[in-house]
């Protein structure tokens, strides 16, 4: 089990990245970095954390701004010994315009490559001391999902470029982990009229999360039924996940 007490998560204004930030605080973080668009959310979640007395500076921050990014990583760590990199930034839309499909792969992929790059630089320069990387991809990361296109794609880059980086940064004493999580309430998910099986708060799957992170896990997908059924999907013969498919109801 690993304890980390200095944590930077981006998204950290609503969903899983403010549950996430939240629960750290109330579990002995001491010093929270987050990020967010929205000023007025973001100021919210630093209220609430500091409260349970953790030290937190807050930015408001396009995590598809490459230089901004790498400005902010550099204030964190010259601030305080990060030891946890949280990047959960990410988008979803329910319409697939084309600004919409290019915004949703500017965030969830550029968005978590300019977050973890400038970390692995950093974490590589002392591997006395166990650090953490995490990566929020989605169940929809398992296969290419015709409800959700950009999205499904975009976290099933991140999935497996998480995956592979895993094995590379043990050797740098840095423990990566990709986080697949299911239906998390969420402003993603607000967006939802389709079904949404096994929804869950975002408290509770943070909890997962954060559990899972300690135990230095792989991957980290839940709920179990649906990583089963997503990953069942995907190892089918495309002629009988395309008529799966074809008899689920449309996202909007």
């Amino acid at each position: 089990m690993f304890t980390y007490k200095n944590i930077l998560i981006t998204g950290a204004s609503s969903g899983i990245g403010q549950a996430l930030a939240e629960y750290y605080a109330q579990n002995g973080a001491e010093t929270l970095f987050i990020c967010g668009r929205n000023e007025e959310r973001l100021i919210k979640v630093k209220e609430k954390c500091e409260k349970y007395g953790a030290k937190v500076y807050a930015q408001i921050l396009d995590v598809c701004n490459r230089e901004k990014v790498k400005a902010w990583l550099d204030f964190a760590t010259q601030t305080a010994p990060i030891d946890l990199v949280i990047a959960n930034a990410g988008t979803g839309n329910v319409n697939e315009t084309e600004d919409a499909i290019y915004n949703t792969f500017n965030t969830n992929v550029w968005g978590v490559i300019n977050t973890v790059l400038p970390m692995v630089k950093i974490f590589a320069q002392d591997k006395t001391l166990p650090k953490g990387i995490v990566i929020i991809s989605s169940i929809a990361g398992y296969h290419g999902l015709p409800t959700c296109p950009a999205y499904s794609a975009s976290k099933a880059c991140v999935k497996a470029w998480g995956e592979a980086m895993r094995p590379i940064l043990a050797k740098d004493n840095v423990h990566l982990s990709v986080v697949c999580p299911g239906f998390v309430r969420s402003r993603i998910t607000d967006q939802n009229t389709c079904p949404m099986p096994f929804f869950m708060e975002a408290p509770k799957a943070a909890a997962i999360i954060a559990k899972g992170v300690a135990k230095n896990k792989g991957i980290i997908a839940f709920p179990w039924v649906l990583r089963f059924v997503t990953w069942l999907v995907s190892i089918l013969p495309n002629c009988v996940s395309e008529g799966i498919y074809r008899l689920l109801p449309p996202k909007a």
